[in-house]
C-alpha cells in the first residue's frame, strides 16, 4: 500500500481507494466471497479484461484485495478481500441502499433485486 500520499481530506482519501471506474462493483462482489478472474468478468460484464486487470492491480497495490496465483496450468487466480477491504463493507453496503432507494424514488425496477437480497444475507 502507498503511504507517502498527501490528502486534502478523508474523503479525497477514500475516494482515491474505491473511485475507480469498477472498484467499487469489484469490491461487492468480493463481499463474502473469492472470485476468480473469470467470474469478476461475468459479474462485471462492462469492464473489458485489460481494464479489469488495471482496476485489481490497483485495488491489490492499495491493500483492499489479495491476488492469489496458483501453479497449475491453465493458470488459476484468486481475488478476494483483505482485512482493510473488509473494512469498507459498510460503505459497500450503505452505496448499495443508496441505490436501491434512487431506484425505488424514482419507479426504476431495480435490476439486482435477487441477487442483492443473496448478497445481504451472506454478510
Amino acid at each position: 500500500m502507498k503511504n507517502n500520499q498527501i490528502f486534502s481530506c478523508p474523503i479525497e482519501a477514500a475516494t482515491k481507494f474505491i473511485g475507480g471506474k469498477y472498484k467499487t462493483i469489484i469490491l461487492w462482489h468480493l463481499v463474502n466471497e473469492t472470485l476468480r478472474f473469470s467470474e469478476l468478468q461475468r459479474v462485471v460484464p462492462k469492464a473489458t479484461p485489460k481494464m479489469l486487470t488495471q482496476q485489481l492491480r490497483e485495488l491489490e497495490a492499495d491493500g483492499l484485495i489479495k491476488r492469489v496465483v496458483y501453479p497449475v496450468v491453465p493458470p488459476k487466480t484468486e481475488y478476494s478481500l483483505t482485512t482493510l477491504g473488509q473494512s469498507l463493507i459498510p460503505i459497500l453496503e450503505g452505496l448499495r441502499n443508496w441505490g436501491a432507494y434512487y431506484f425505488e424514488e424514482l419507479g426504476i425496477p431495480n435490476p439486482c433485486v435477487d441477487k442483492e437480497k443473496t448478497k445481504i444475507h451472506k454478510s
